[in-house]
């Protein structure tokens, strides 16, 4: 893993919770491996605290076992586990999108139509830290627009869980991506919940399968059963 230094900031044990985060969902490293404090205290330029801290984080989060005497071990993960994560994101997208669509004043809207644009060009550039930027201050809009604190804090908890620059580098996603952010545009201009809705559950079982797809090429998972399927994000939703 290449070195990449943190600046020091109250919130690094946080930084570096995301950073073990990313490299959990996307396969980097897998169920089983240990995740070793030194290693990803050298890693990323800073000391052992804030990567202990960020352990215990994620420890809280499922994603992490303490083992005594060893250290921490990445928790197993299935593909319903997955799966979940991405419904659960579809369903409160769409409690806050159903506040969101009645209170975008013509200001928001131009605002966001801009926010739109501003994706396209990052899109174009295929610089995925932009790509990323972009996608999050579009649903920030949205969030926003809705009023609804709490709902937008526990979406943002889950989507943690997203290894957003996976995504971002992939040319078909941010294409993908595009039309739907057009589309969801169009239906918060007249007020077309149900558009709105289809455009989340696109959103979510397509980031759902990608991320599927993506970790059973990692290995994560050796062998196909029943138990890992779980339902498909439109179904449940």
């Amino acid at each position: 893993m290449a070195a990449t230094r943190l600046a020091q900031r109250p919130q690094l044990s946080e930084e570096v919770a995301d950073h073990v985060r990313t490299r959990i969902m996307s396969g980097e490293v897998r169920p089983g491996d240990f995740i070793r404090l030194d290693e990803t205290a050298a890693a990323l330029g800073v000391s052992v605290t804030p990567v202990r801290e960020a352990l215990l984080t994620l420890r809280g989060e499922g994603l992490v076992d303490l083992v005594p005497r060893r250290g921490y071990l990445v928790s197993p993960m299935s593909r319903q586990d997955v799966e979940d994560i991405f419904w659960l994101q579809a369903r409160l997208s769409k409690r806050i999108v159903d506040r969101a669509i009645t209170r975008f004043d013509e200001a928001a809207l131009e605002h966001h139509a801009r926010l739109v644009e501003d994706f396209e060009a990052a899109a174009v550039t295929g610089d995925p830290d932009r790509v990323v930027s972009a996608q999050y201050a579009i649903h920030r809009s949205i969030n926003r627009a809705s009023r609804s604190d709490k709902l937008s804090r526990f979406l943002n908890n889950a989507a943690r869980y997203m290894p957003y620059r996976l995504y971002a580098e992939d040319p078909d996603w941010r294409s993908t991506a595009l039309e739907d952010n057009r589309r969801m545009l169009e239906a918060l201009r007249t007020g077309d919940v149900e558009t709105a809705h289809a455009v989340v559950d696109r959103e979510f079982t397509n980031g759902a399968e990608l991320l599927v797809a993506h970790l059973q090429r990692a290995g994560v998972w050796d062998e196909e059963s029943d138990e890992d399927r779980g339902p498909t994000l439109v179904a449940q939703a």
